[in-house]
Parts: structure tokens; C-alpha cells; sequence
């Protein structure tokens, strides 16, 4: 027998965020299974050509399953970095089984936000790393989806109420709630301060743009526009030992054959 894991991620072409926060999640998945082959991919075709003329070669998931049966991997496991189950996951779960066959036995992990368990940590790491401030709420902002599964920032919001922490306020990009939803809430609470960041895996183009940037449509300047104090943290998910810990977990219990 002999193991491989494969760490899967859309990517980033901020270099940064790929050396903070993608790559120490991959070290992490890396450390727990010592004995398995590590192996990685992103997802993304425009990322991996922006990366390959910088002279960064990354495979597409494909390529890195090929190079695992190629490589003699009997038993594989198939850990994504993404937060949610989604488009770009259900892609990942169709090329996984149309792989299956090439190997002895091929495990799909689950995405981070896959169980009301997993929920209840993030809703305890976010209330530890954002103590409450008076005056001041904070906008974490997700990608957010079209898919079913964008129900899993409802259901963070719910959990983070629960918690009493109202002052944690998660909207998305391309989903439900988005700022426009949040901004009543915002200015109900009375707040004068608004910090943003980015719930997501790496601050990539949407922290530093869509969130962070200086253009008239950012959540920045949308937020000041609106009247509040903002100032943005730029600290993808990937760079905090907790969420590293849960992928590294999720890894660990493919090659033990569970999905």
C-alpha cells in the first residue's frame, strides 16, 4: 500500500495570501498524514497561467491525480481547501470519481463549513479573534454562491447570534445576505465603526479589491459612504493555526478511509 494526499485549492495570484494562507494549510494537511505522498492543485485555469509565467508551476486536479497513479499511489485521499460545498466543489467530487477507478481506494474530503459542528468552532474562533469593541461591528465578508450550499453563511450568522455577538455581521460577494442587506442592520445597531474582513481562505483579489480597495464599489468605500469609521484587516482564514487544524483533521481522516 502506498498513500498520497492531495491538497486541492482554486488558487490566488497574490503571492502573499498563497504563502500565508494557502501554503501553511497545506503544510498542515502535509504534517498529518506523515505517511502519505503530499501532493497539490488548484482548480483555477486562470490562476495557474498567471502563476506559470511568473515561472510557479501548479497542476489542475487532473494532472495531480494522473502523477499519483503514475507514482504507484494505492490509496489516495482528495482534501479541498474550499469553505463550502459548491460549484466548484461538485466539479471537484465529478473528476474524483471519474478517477476512482485508477486506484485501490480514492476518498473526497469535505469542504470547511460541511457541519453544524465545524459552524459552532468557526462561530467560537471568530467571536475570540474579533472581541467586541462598543461602537464597533464587524463585516466578514464571503465569497457566497448561487448553490444551495451558500446557506452555510445564514446559518454562521445564526450561531454567532446565538453567541450574542449581533456586532458579527457575514455577507457575501455573489450570494445572500450582501452588503446592501447588511447596511439596514449596520445603522439599526448604531454602530459608528465598521471593520471589514475577508472570510475566506486567502485576502485575494476580492479582500484587496471588492472589500478593501479605493473604488467607488468596494465594501470600503460603500461603508464610508454610508457614513461609518471602516478599516479593513486583510488575514485570510488559512493563516489561523484553528482552521488549519480542521483541514489538517479533515486530511487525516480520508486516509483512514472516511469521507
Amino acid at each position: 500500500m502506498k498513500e498520497g494526499i492531495l491538497a486541492v485549492s482554486f488558487g490566488t495570484s497574490v503571492e502573499e495570501a498563497r504563502l500565508r494562507q494557502i501554503e501553511p494549510v497545506e503544510q498542515a494537511i502535509a504534517a498529518a498524514c506523515p505517511q502519505a505522498v503530499f501532493y497539490r492543485a488548484y482548480t483555477s485555469p486562470t490562476i495557474r497561467r498567471i502563476l506559470a509565467e511568473r515561472g510557479t508551476m501548479v497542476q489542475d486536479l487532473e494532472g495531480a491525480l494522473e502523477q499519483m497513479a503514475a507514482e504507484g499511489i494505492t490509496h489516495g485521499g482528495v482534501q479541498p481547501t474550499h469553505l463550502l460545498y459548491g460549484y466548484e466543489y461538485d466539479r471537484i467530487r465529478q473528476t474524483v470519481e471519474k478517477w476512482r477507478p485508477r486506484f485501490e481506494r480514492l476518498t473526497l474530503g469535505r469542504p470547511l463549513l460541511a457541519d453544524t459542528d465545524t459552524l459552532l468552532e468557526m462561530g467560537e474562533l471568530l467571536d475570540r479573534i474579533y472581541p467586541r469593541q462598543p461602537g464597533r461591528a464587524v463585516v466578514l465578508m464571503g465569497h457566497g454562491t448561487h448553490h444551495p450550499a451558500n446557506m452555510a453563511y445564514p446559518a454562521l450568522q445564526t450561531v454567532l447570534n446565538m453567541k450574542g455577538r449581533p456586532d458579527l455581521l457575514v455577507g457575501t460577494v455573489e450570494g445572500w445576505p450582501s452588503l446592501e442587506e447588511l447596511l439596514p442592520v449596520l445603522k439599526a445597531g448604531g454602530y459608528q465603526k465598521v471593520t471589514a474582513a475577508p472570510l475566506m481562505l486567502v485576502a485575494g483579489d476580492h479582500a484587496l479589491n471588492d472589500m478593501a480597495g479605493e473604488e467607488p464599489e468596494s465594501w470600503k468605500s460603500r461603508l464610508t459612504q454610508a457614513g461609518f469609521s471602516v478599516d479593513c484587516r486583510l488575514q485570510g482564514l488559512g493563516e489561523l493555526e484553528e482552521v488549519q487544524r480542521l483541514y489538517a483533521n479533515r486530511a487525516r481522516m480520508l486516509l483512514e478511509g472516511e469521507e
